[in-house]
């Protein structure tokens, strides 16, 4: 045995060595893929408590440090257009001198007061940490607030007239922890409407991330095109009146 070890010395040292050579490889791939996870955002946009546009909008934050967000961007596709809005902070509500119409009074209720005791309670920028959650209103509440920028009537869920609503896509943008470009997400919900209610729908089973460096740049770009023009709104959405359509610019 030991004169067999002896004569295979040099051979038995290559195949020690390789097979150390290997575990550390295994380590070290071990460990970047703990510091890529924990480097990697994850921010997660998903429908609450129901299942229609009455659902609660949630967003949670499942990456290893906490995401300051800047931007939450909603945009309403429909038959006649696309209406984009930045519903980050909270939308003013009337106050109680100010003369209202009865749909505008019954949707008055679900509007948030602005006020200067609380920033939390006037905008949802700012940090979320790890593994917290927030919820943005319900979708129905963003819908009516994006339908009543745009001047279009509702009726309940739905819209007056031959409009349909198809699609509601909600896009976050923020910094993650100490790097200085941003990171995005961004989910799609299909509208469908069954009569009585407004099915909502995910388009696709998860959040999609846009962390590339591609994506960040494109996100950087459109801070800063948001900041140069004091972002609210924008508008491809057709007006129809008298049998004829035009586009309406709300930007």
């Amino acid at each position: 045995m030991f004169d067999w070890i002896s004569q295979h010395q040099k051979l038995l040292s290559l195949i020690i060595n390789l097979g150390t050579l290997l575990i550390w490889l295994v380590y070290a791939q071990l460990l970047y893929l703990g510091f890529r996870r924990q480097r990697r955002p994850r921010l997660i946009i998903n429908r609450g408590k129901k299942k229609d546009i009455n659902a609660l909008c949630i967003i949670s934050n499942m990456s290893a440090e906490s995401v300051f967000i800047e931007y939450i961007i909603a945009t309403l596709d429909t038959s006649r257009g696309q209406i984009v809005m930045d519903v980050t902070d909270f939308e003013q509500q009337y106050s109680d001198d100010d003369d209202l119409g009865s749909n505008e009074e019954e949707n008055r209720k679900s509007r948030r007061v602005l006020n200067d005791s609380s920033v939390r309670e006037n905008t949802r920028q700012g940090p979320l940490g790890s593994g917290d959650f927030l919820h943005i209103g319900t979708f129905n509440d963003l819908i009516a607030r994006m339908a009543r920028d745009e001047g279009i009537e509702m009726e309940h869920h739905r819209p007056k007239g031959d409009l349909t609503l198809d699609r509601l896509t909600i896009r976050l943008v923020g910094i993650y922890g100490p790097e200085d470009m941003p990171v995005g997400a961004e989910r799609s919900f299909d509208l469908q409407d069954n009569g009585d209610f407004c099915a909502l729908t995910p388009a696709s089973w998860d959040t999609k991330r846009m962390a590339s460096m591609r994506q960040r740049r494109e996100l950087r770009r459109q801070i800063q095109r948001f900041n140069s023009t004091n972002f609210s709104a924008s508008s491809s959405f057709q007006v129809q009146q008298q049998g004829d359509e035009r586009p309406r610019d709300t930007q």
